[in-house]
């Protein structure tokens, strides 16, 4: 019996901020499995802030989606059948699978999610792809070292709470800005963070000087705009500045960059980028240490998850308001 698939489709290149109607639900029958392929029933759906670069026509560091194309998204779920060899009928696997029913996939670039080391859920979040770019950009890219600070923008969020609590286990001062008191008080009361600074009700550039006073050693930024020029007037001697993401621009229709870049140079700092994609061979080391760091109780996650393919296009929007509290999922 031929399978049918429920799938969230590429509408129009979105024009400014994403709109529902920039994605279209469709159904459509699941192809034959092919010698070498296997296939999945996803059971999450991650919801990424990349999701809105990727929506764009052309290429960056991967190409962009088509119209009409399935909208590209880290998925997992279960194998139900399988002609691969290295892939066997009942595992649980995680990686770009899309945001569907049921995915074919050849293994390339799909991770098997160990359940003993965390839910599969967590295989999307902290054990995910937010998780290996939190881990290897800030030990890869940040290098922080005890008893420096490390300042991280989109702090609630999984990447920069990933971030925080590393930094923590590390030994560093960490600084979060974040929007509103509820997630600032979520930094400091269950995520250890030693401050936070409230974008929406503080003057960030203050309140980076007032929890700040030895200067940023490490600044982990997520969001771009404004708050990248207030953390680089604010760097230490040898800062390490890694852009990981800018939501604050991905929907703009008149996007900018740092103003104070200057400052890279009077601080004798650097200005690095990190894609994850880059360290596919060394998701284990990550996931082995996080999942290690959460089970002895040094780190804590949190999920925002909702449910139904149809809600998709609504669910992937809070992204960009600020509406989502925690790992942002989906079930299928």
């Amino acid at each position: 019996m031929t399978l049918s698939n429920t799938l969230v489709a590429l509408a129009a290149h979105p024009q400014g901020m994403v709109k529902e109607s920039d994605m279209t639900l469709q159904t459509a029958p699941v192809p034959a499995l092919q010698d070498g392929q296997f296939l999945v029933k996803n059971e999450i759906i991650s919801l990424d802030p990349a999701i809105r670069g990727w929506m764009n026509p052309g290429t960056t560091y991967i190409r962009g989606i088509q119209i009409g194309e399935v909208i590209r998204t880290f998925s997992a779920g279960q194998i139900i059948e399988s002609k691969h060899p290295d892939f066997q009928v009942g595992e649980s696997v995680w990686g770009l699978l899309g945001a569907q029913q049921y995915a074919l996939s050849d293994g390339a670039g799909i991770v098997k999610a160990d359940l003993a080391k965390g839910p599969l859920s967590w295989h999307l979040g902290v054990l995910g792809m937010p998780g290996m770019t939190a881990y290897f950009g800030l030990l890869d890219k940040g290098k922080p070292q005890a008893g420096e600070t490390v300042l991280i923008s989109g702090a609630a969020g999984i990447v920069g709470t990933t971030v925080g609590q590393i930094a923590k286990i590390k030994g560093c001062r960490v600084v979060g800005i974040a929007g509103g008191p509820d997630k600032c008080r979520f930094l400091t009361e269950e995520m250890g963070f030693d401050a936070a600074i409230d974008y929406k009700n503080e003057n960030v550039l203050e309140g980076i000087r007032y929890t700040c006073p030895d200067k940023v050693n490490v600044f982990y930024d997520n969001v771009g705009g404004d708050i990248l020029d207030d953390a680089l007037s604010h760097l230490a001697w040898g800062a390490r500045v890694v852009l990981c993401g800018s939501i604050s621009q991905y929907n703009s229709t008149d996007p900018h960059g740092p103003r104070n870049y200057m400052k890279i140079v009077t601080a004798r700092g650097y200005i690095t980028g990190v894609i994850v994609f880059d360290y596919f061979n060394r998701y284990a080391e990550g996931i082995n240490d996080i999942s290690a760091w959460i089970h002895a109780g040094q780190m804590h996650t949190r999920e925002d998850v909702y449910e139904g393919l149809e809600n998709f296009p609504a669910t992937l929007l809070k992204l960009y308001t600020g509406q989502n509290f925690g790992k942002l999922l989906l079930k299928v």
